[in-house]
């Protein structure tokens, strides 16, 4: 769901990139079938979610919206995140979030022929509605969660989850900055390794 922080932990390597992008669309070891780029992007994938989920703020954001999301909140957590990345882009980035933004869609488009059934079926949304860059809006996050609360196959609280981003707002956003230096330290050592 945090498309915009995976995409941009990739760096400029687009086959890094792309394998991010898809990862949760590529279970187990259908990996396999992907060139090794793409398959070290989906591998980058998930050591970012194993790294994320055990990380001590994630857990405390996590916890703090658990009464209310339930099984969701790690999903709720994730796209708060992602809201702050998107709303503090260019304090990370040499680029505009608008411009990131089309350089991922474009990217992704060129490997197309790569893409996973579901990626197929939701990238002509995330494009048209450029989920990348309303992520930076509050309105955009809230839009997503909608989205995600409708296709869920389990009652959900997500379509709620704004208001509480709303009144612990600069919480939420601490906890944010304290976690995404560690988890850019980690991708970078990972990536070296």
């Amino acid at each position: 769901m945090n498309f915009l922080a995976h995409t941009f932990l990739s760096g400029s390597d687009e086959e890094l990139l792309v394998g991010n992008f898809i990862a949760d669309s590529v279970k187990g070891r259908q990996k396999e079938i992907y060139p090794d780029g793409v398959r070290r992007g989906i591998e980058l994938h998930r050591l970012i979610d194993t790294f994320t989920d055990a990380h001590p703020m994630v857990h405390q954001s996590k916890e703090r919206l658990r009464p209310e999301q339930g099984k969701f909140a790690g999903v709720v957590t994730d796209m708060f995140y992602d809201h702050f990345l998107a709303a503090n882009f260019e304090q990370y980035a040499s680029m505009t979030l608008l411009d990131y933004s089309l350089y991922v869609y474009q990217t992704v488009q060129n490997y197309s022929y790569l893409l996973p059934e579901r990626v197929h079926y939701f990238l002509p949304y995330m494009i048209k509605q450029n989920w990348l860059y309303r992520y930076a809006q509050v309105a955009g996050i809230q839009a997503s969660l909608n989205g995600m609360s409708r296709r869920s196959s389990f009652r959900s609280n997500m379509s709620t989850a704004t208001q509480a981003l709303e009144e612990n707002y600069f919480i939420y956003q601490q906890d944010f900055q304290q976690f995404f230096p560690e988890l850019q330290n980690y991708v970078k050592q990972v990536l070296i390794g």
